[in-house]
């Protein structure tokens, strides 16, 4: 195979993805006029629901515009040589493999957000305003940003090194070193995560003593739950929007509930959802994720570490010399059918889990505060009741709400 020829199959893998996910777009949104289903008539009025129905097709046009963008900005600089111009900058300024690999990917970091920041301040501060979901200030924003790419330069710059340092030592076993590195960082983070990520951008605080943490623990206690972290995190500070998660695993678990759920629920409801996470932890589902994200990742380096040598990966985006970094790109872009297939696979898998967590919850508590607390959540945040089901299946890692509901109220 000639250089040539696999540009052109890279170019044709990019063209193949952009064309899948815009015709999983397009049948979404002619789903977007439906009539509510009957087991959901009470979740809108009809006010409502044409304002839900206008915020996605709001949302939906800046999306659209953005993917646009993205495909033919990737497009030229494909066909442009952009990665050889880049790989080129970073060496004006340093011929060491590692130092030139982290300049390659954080200039092109750094234009790719600069390209998708206006998109996502327009869809904060102009749809998610006129729709009364930001809380954001326009400081909140720019600091969030800014920690952002701090944050992801140092541990992003930091697991990069590692691996392409192994890379240098080990050229044909690296893979093995990168992937003890990444489950490390991967098993760290998830027990971590909520003590030191979550502070950077929101305040913590336990649940205060009262009527609400009684019915939590009385619960936990009756399930076996041992819960001594119930944390509430001051998420209207960026959006009325509400959620609630559970993080960490063995002395490091914790509940995280969401001001904003505190707010919109009643307590009954409240205690149905944390049923639910419960549930998610009852039956092993941040392991099991843990251990397969794990595995995937060791598939895709050991792939990685059987082509990135050929010097045809450099060479199909214009680079002559042989490049651990350009190898990368040009590796993840041949991988994507493959990351493709794996996550519909793993949407799959995590539906399955929250129907799991959705019958722990009906048997453990009840499913009619469930129902009233998604359907809830749903009006508070206009979701979708309609999504096409062949867009379920490839992008949601929930079922929809109306999947929910019908498994709840079986018996």
């Amino acid at each position: 195979m000639s250089a040539e020829l696999l540009f052109y199959i890279i170019l044709g893998i990019v063209f193949i993805n952009f064309i899948f996910d815009q015709t999983l777009d397009y049948l979404n949104t002619k789903k977007f006029k439906d009539p509510i289903p009957a087991e959901l008539d009470d979740v809108y009025d009809e006010k409502e629901y044409k304002k839900s129905q206008n915020y996605k097709s709001d949302s939906n046009r800046i999306g659209q515009l953005s993917e646009w963008l993205s495909f033919t900005g990737t497009v030229l600089f494909l066909w442009l040589d952009g990665f050889a111009y880049v790989d080129e900058l970073a060496r004006t300024y340093t011929s060491q493999p590692i130092l030139v690999a982290l300049l390659f990917f954080g200039i092109i970091a750094l234009a790719s957000d600069i390209l998708s920041t206006p998109f996502s301040y327009y869809s904060t501060f102009v749809i998610e305003e006129k729709y009364g979901f930001n809380k954001m200030t326009k400081k909140t924003f720019w600091l969030d940003k800014l920690k952002g790419l701090l944050l992801g330069s140092i541990l992003g710059g930091v697991i990069l090194s590692l691996i392409i340092w192994f890379y240098q030592l080990f050229p044909e076993t690296f893979w093995i070193y990168a992937l003890i590195v990444v489950a490390v960082f991967s098993i760290f983070m998830n027990m971590f995560y909520a003590k030191i990520i979550v502070p950077l951008f929101n305040k913590q605080t336990p649940l205060e003593e009262g009527s609400l943490r009684n019915k939590i623990e009385t619960y936990a206690e009756k399930v076996g739950f041992k819960l001594d972290n119930i944390f509430v995190i001051d998420g209207s500070k960026r959006s009325t929007k509400a959620n609630a998660y559970f993080s960490g695993f063995g002395s490091q678990k914790r509940i995280t509930l969401y001001d904003t759920l505190i707010n919109d629920l009643e307590e009954e409801e409240i205690v149905a959802v944390l049923a639910h996470e419960v549930g998610h932890y009852k039956h092993k589902h941040i392991i099991y994720n843990l251990m397969i994200s794990i595995l995937l990742t060791g598939l895709t380096l050991w792939l990685l570490s059987i082509v990135v040598s050929s010097p045809l990966l450099s060479e199909s985006l214009g680079v002559k010399e042989v490049s651990f970094h350009v190898g990368l790109v040009a590796f993840g872009i041949l991988y994507s059918p493959i990351s493709t297939v794996t996550g519909f696979l793993m949407n799959i898998l995590s539906r399955k889990f929250e129907y799991q967590a959705d019958n722990y919850a009906k048997t453990t508590y009840n499913a009619k505060d469930l129902i009233n607390a998604l359907k809830r959540l749903t009006k508070k945040s206009l979701s979708n009741l309609t999504p096409h089901p062949l867009y379920v299946k490839v992008n949601y890692s929930h079922p929809s709400l109306l999947q929910r509901v019908l498994n709840l109220k079986s018996k």
